[in-house]
């Protein structure tokens, strides 16, 4: 059982999938639900050893879970690796933005009309726009990454943004009650919380 459970919580990992507890005793565990914190102690302690990876609770009312790199690494790499390295790099910059305008980011399901032309724009983050609804948005507008656009990397940066990085727990969006057109916040998730640190980023960021 603990094999069988490294191989699932692995291939979860691969597209960044939290892992629910339920999932765990329904689909491995099975029959051995008593000998489930047994199995988990054995299956972690066995990634951590072969893998470097770790199994962390992010959820403790849902017991959900995720795996996060425990091997040293460089700063500013924490989450870039493979083929999702040119994501990784553009959820880096999202995460600086956020850090920067105190943690919390503001924006609006309505997204600027025509993209912003900035003929010799160059990146620094003591060049951000200022907070406003949309914030997020006209940022990535900057960088000539336009939401509502197919990208030529990212593919659907909207859909990227909002529920493939909402899904792998690195970006939380939170409604903002009482807004008309409906509002909500950009906060760090608990994935991006436990894989690195403010000051990684920023130092990520910093080499762009």
């Amino acid at each position: 059982q603990v094999s069988e459970l490294v191989q699932f919580l692995l291939v979860k990992d691969q597209k960044k999938i939290p892992i629910k507890r339920a999932d765990m005793l329904k689909n491995i565990i099975r029959e051995y639900r008593n000998a489930y914190s047994e199995i988990v102690k054995r299956a972690d302690r066995t990634l951590l050893e072969i893998f470097g990876l770790q199994l962390v609770e992010i959820d403790t009312k849902r017991h959900i879970y995720i795996l996060i790199n425990n091997l040293p690494r460089a700063e500013g790499q924490h989450l870039c690796r493979g083929k999702e390295k040119e994501k990784m790099g553009l959820l880096l910059v999202i995460l600086s933005f956020i850090f920067m305008k105190g943690n919390s980011v503001k924006d609006s399901e309505f997204f600027p009309r025509a993209p912003l032309r900035v003929p010799h724009f160059s990146f620094a983050l003591c060049c951000l726009t200022p907070p406003f609804a949309g914030a997020l948005w006209e940022f990535l507008h900057l960088l000539r990454v336009y939401p509502g656009k197919q990208h030529s990397v990212f593919g659907d940066v909207r859909k990227l943004v909002t529920e493939e990085f909402v899904r792998q727990k690195y970006l939380e969006t939170t409604p903002i009650p009482l807004t008309d057109p409906p509002e909500f916040k950009f906060q760090w998730g608990p994935r991006a919380e436990k894989e690195t640190s403010k000051k990684d980023v920023l130092n990520f960021v910093a080499k762009v």
